[in-house]
């Protein structure tokens, strides 16, 4: 069984982006790192670090899994977006990481605030983000943390993609999103020891319909 050594949080660098729904990514590594970085937050000590010669914030954490403690490497890719994949393939390179080691944790148009599919390969579904990384890894065979911001049309919002990505999530979807992480990070040890069938059972639920007051 084939565990991951590597996590990449999609989004785009910058004050002026962190906020933004297509940063989705970036905010869930983050919650990683406080939980499992071994005390360095707790003491207030940042444990990222800027490698520039991996373009992209680097920390490294250990995850106690299931049988077995896992050491893996946390990515921030500041490449922005589409070159996304310039960073994930210079650190997977470098540690000798292969494409089914690698989580990839990104914004998805097709499912609601709040809902989650984890799956491996497949295509990128006009995500550049994704794209990216496919094309530089030479595969598609990593896996994907899909977190869903939902598409504008099916919120009843008149912005175009492009628009609606690089703005903040409402309220309630805000909340639904943050939620959403809360089971990601429950059930990040049975991902990053292999446990996919166990995760993708616990995180594949629908979200909720609001009651109808007639």
């Amino acid at each position: 069984m084939t565990s991951i050594r590597l996590v990449a949080g999609l989004g785009n660098p910058g004050a002026a982006y962190a906020l933004h729904r297509h940063n989705v990514g970036f905010w869930l590594l983050e919650k990683i790192a406080v939980r499992w970085g071994q005390g360095a937050f707790a003491a207030g000590i940042d444990s990222w670090s800027l490698e520039s010669k991996f373009q992209s914030r680097v920390c490294k954490v250990s995850i106690d899994g299931p049988s077995e403690r896992h050491a893996l490497w946390l990515s921030c890719p500041q490449t922005f977006m589409n070159r996304s994949g310039t960073a994930v393939s210079a650190l997977a390179r470098f540690h000798q990481i292969s494409p089914e080691e690698i989580l990839v944790v990104h914004d998805e148009l097709d499912i609601a605030p709040g809902e989650i599919r984890l799956k491996q390969g497949g295509g990128h579904g006009g995500h550049n983000g994704v794209r990216d990384i496919a094309t530089q890894l030479g595969s598609p065979n990593f896996w994907r943390l899909r977190l869903g911001i939902g598409h504008p049309r099916t919120l009843g919002l008149t912005q175009d993609v492009a628009d609606f990505v690089l703005h903040r999530p409402r309220a309630e979807d805000q909340q639904a999103i943050e939620e959403a992480m809360g089971r990601c990070l429950a059930v990040m040890p049975e991902v990053i020891s292999g446990g996919y069938a166990q995760a993708q059972r616990a995180l594949h639920r629908p979200t909720p319909t609001p009651e109808r007051k007639d």
